[in-house]
């Protein structure tokens, strides 16, 4: 039976019905375990475990790709740089990725599943299709994971060269931009990442169903893993690729400190001179960036459903 566009994954699931026994008297009753699951937020862990293995895999390409979206360099000159900053500094701004990325994935999975109960428990009977209250769902989850934007913010400066010398780890980066700038600081580069969370949510929980079912039936579990891998993984490279050009914009603005806030139409036009009018090299770093999210949405996908299935 097909499931709605919108589904979860995780609705497919098997969950316990019977009541656990011995010796023909029940241990626990019917629903116990599920019920306990649910109260313990296994959407939020599972999706901050995936996102951690993710993180510690991919970070060295991710900083490749920054060089490359910050500068417009070729991915050699990008990988040169990073050999002249030495291996000391390869791992250089982990911390923030780590800790934002854990925590955005599990709003991402976690909220979805939570607002889109919320609001279907609400729609019930009202004749709003399923389709667009999980839709709103996904945004609403996209959206608020916006919050963390101060991670993104300090990965970019510790992940810049020309602030090497100026600001030492997290914590100390954290602190020059409190204490000198103020909180509004740290949230630069807000707008691209509300423009980019939103829609990007919506587009993934809703094909990531759909996708899946085009995909050959599997019985094993390295069957499935395999299948999940390459459905988060082609979803992850295409959704890359069309919010590109945000991400190089979140780039450049996070990696001022200080001064005027410029309007993202603004940032981009700057850019797209700079590089000479040419779309080609806005796009610079978008082949990497395709094989990074294969890479890292396929992890975080195909960990994301074997730690629900295992839970």
């Amino acid at each position: 039976m097909a499931v709605s566009t919108m589904d979860s994954e995780s609705a497919r699931t098997p969950q316990p019905q019977a009541a656990l026994t011995k010796g023909g008297h029940t241990l626990l009753p019917a629903g116990y375990l599920s019920a306990r699951l649910g109260t313990q937020r296994k959407h939020y862990v599972c999706g901050s475990i995936a996102a951690f293995t993710n993180i510690l895999v991919t970070f060295p390409i991710q900083k490749v790709l920054f060089r490359q979206q910050l500068h417009g360099v070729l991915a050699t000159e990008a990988v040169r740089q990073l050999q002249r900053d030495g291996l000391r500094t390869l791992y250089r701004g982990l911390l923030p990725p780590l800790l934002q990325k854990s925590t955005t994935v599990a709003i991402m999975f976690g909220l979805y599943e939570d607002f889109s109960r919320v609001l279907l428990d609400r729609a019930g009977g009202s004749g709003i299709p399923e389709l667009f209250t999980r839709s709103f769902a996904a945004a609403l989850a996209g959206t608020t994971e916006a919050i963390l934007t101060p991670f993104e913010r300090v990965q970019t400066l510790l992940q810049d060269h020309r602030h090497h010398g100026r600001f030492n780890n997290t914590g100390h980066t954290f602190r020059t931009l409190l204490t000198e700038y103020g909180v509004r600081e740290c949230y630069r580069g807000l707008v691209p990442i509300l423009l980019r969370n939103g829609p990007s949510n919506v587009l993934f929980f809703g094909l990531r169903g759909p996708i899946k079912e085009l995909l050959p039936e599997v019985s094993s579990r390295a069957g499935h893993m395999v299948i999940d891998f390459v459905c988060g993984g082609l979803l992850g490279a295409a959704l890359g690729i069309m919010f590109y050009p945000l991400n190089v914009v979140k780039a450049r603005a996070q990696s001022q400190v200080g001064g005027p806030f410029q309007p993202c139409r603004k940032v981009l036009l700057t850019v797209w001179r700079e590089r000479g009018g040419s779309v080609v090299l806005l796009f610079r770093g978008a082949h990497l960036n395709y094989h990074r999210s294969l890479l890292s949405w396929g992890i975080i996908n195909a960990t994301y459903e074997l730690l629900l299935k295992l839970l």
